[in-house]
């Protein structure tokens, strides 16, 4: 599996660890959903992942370093959550980021140099 589109349907509750076990995954877009808890550090596993949606939905908590492992990531939105926290400096590590959405959470702190 290579591509995920689940986006505004009515999934509910949390991302499954296992999820990570899908590395072949490219993109992932999930947005627009009721999903909640926190992300799994196990997303990181993902090393062919290019483009992770998981907007408007419930998320909450701080964002895991493991994201900081996509280096295919060229697009991160995760806007209109409940994130807490601050950016982890490992989001730094994303060198091909061309789009990162982090609107309408409740994040801290300064934006990390590495960004």
């Amino acid at each position: 599996l290579n591509t995920m589109f689940l986006e505004s349907n009515r999934l509910t509750g949390v991302l499954p660890v296992t999820l990570g076990q899908l590395t072949a995954l490219e993109h992932l877009e999930l947005s627009g959903n009721k999903l909640s808890g926190t992300l799994p550090p196990e997303l990181g596993l993902l090393s062919a992942l290019q483009h992770l949606q998981l907007g408007e939905n419930q998320f909450s908590g701080a964002l895991p370093a493991e994201l900081g492992r996509l280096t295919a990531l060229y697009a991160l939105e995760i806007e209109d959550n409940q994130f807490t926290g601050v950016l982890p400096v490992e989001l730094g590590q994303l060198t091909g980021l061309d789009f990162l959405n982090l609107g309408g959470n409740q994040l801290s702190g300064t934006i990390p140099a590495e960004l």
